[in-house]
């Protein structure tokens, strides 16, 4: 499959020919500050796809999409403070967002404990995205989910999820 690649400073637009899928990379120096410009990007993406490639995003998807992004890079710089790579993929229905970073300690959500303060951040990516998966890279991690594009009945995200 050929990729068509443009870059602009640290953003980095991919469209592969003819396959429909549409994707862009992002890197950073992740530290507080580096959360919301992460969370911009991705609203930026999928607003970029509405609008210049008149793909379906709902509402509920674009909210998923910067909550999620949000919780994975507030996970590495927690965790992981360093070097942060976020890619994002359209392909047919489904984000695919990817976040690598150089920490070795794979995430591991918490027992639900209503009284406990903070580290939900695992917890809402695990409830509101279609797929998640972590694998141990030869430097660091890579978390992947899967976020459905478009509703189904009631609002919810289209199509089976395996929660």
């Amino acid at each position: 499959m050929e990729r068509l690649t443009a870059s602009c400073g640290t953003d980095q637009d991919r469209r592969s020919a003819g396959t429909g899928v549409l994707a862009s990379s992002a890197a950073y120096d992740m530290d507080s500050g580096e959360i919301a410009r992460a969370r911009g990007f991705a609203r930026d993406f999928l607003s970029d796809a509405q609008s210049s490639h008149g793909l379906d995003v709902s509402t509920r998807a674009l909210d998923v999409a910067q909550l999620v992004v949000s919780e994975l890079a507030t996970n590495v710089c927690k965790y992981a403070p360093g070097p942060c790579l976020l890619n994002l993929e359209v392909d047919g229905g489904m984000l695919v967002i990817t976040m690598w970073d150089s920490g070795s300690v794979l995430p591991t959500a918490l027992h639900a404990d209503p009284t406990r303060a903070g580290q939900h951040g695992l917890e809402i990516v695990l409830a509101v995205c279609q797929s998640f998966e972590v694998r141990r890279e030869p430097v660091g991690k890579r978390v992947r989910v899967g976020i459905s594009l478009l509703d189904g009945p009631g609002d919810g995200p289209a199509g089976p999820t395996p929660w």
